[in-house]
């Protein structure tokens, strides 16, 4: 593609998986290096505007302000729903946030 079709820094980049990222940002370039997250993260968006899914509270604290948690990128539909303090938590090793799983 010759670049006067393209504005700087929105050529296609070649990802080889299908994902057809146009730009070299760090996000574009996290989403080609974890193409099976990305790929649960857009089904979760897709299963949310269709209504498939819905958006639940923390299972730790019960706030409604939420983001979707993958344990399992195989299972994109399967989620926990976080805020963000217990989703960073969870990142940042609180599995313990957790006990009554830990049977």
């Amino acid at each position: 593609m010759s670049e006067d079709k393209f504005p700087t820094g929105t050529e296609p980049v070649p990802s080889g998986d299908g994902l057809n990222l146009k730009t070299d940002t760090r996000q574009a370039d996290w989403r080609r290096a974890n193409p099976d997250r990305y790929r649960a993260h857009l089904a979760v968006q897709r299963a949310l505007k269709t209504g498939e899914l819905a958006k639940g509270v923390c299972e730790v604290c019960g706030d409604p302000a939420v983001d979707g948690h993958h344990d399992d990128y195989s299972k994109p539909l399967e989620v926990r729903w976080l805020c963000r303090q217990h989703h960073t938590r969870l990142h940042n090793g609180g599995e313990d946030m957790f006990p009554w799983e830990a049977e």
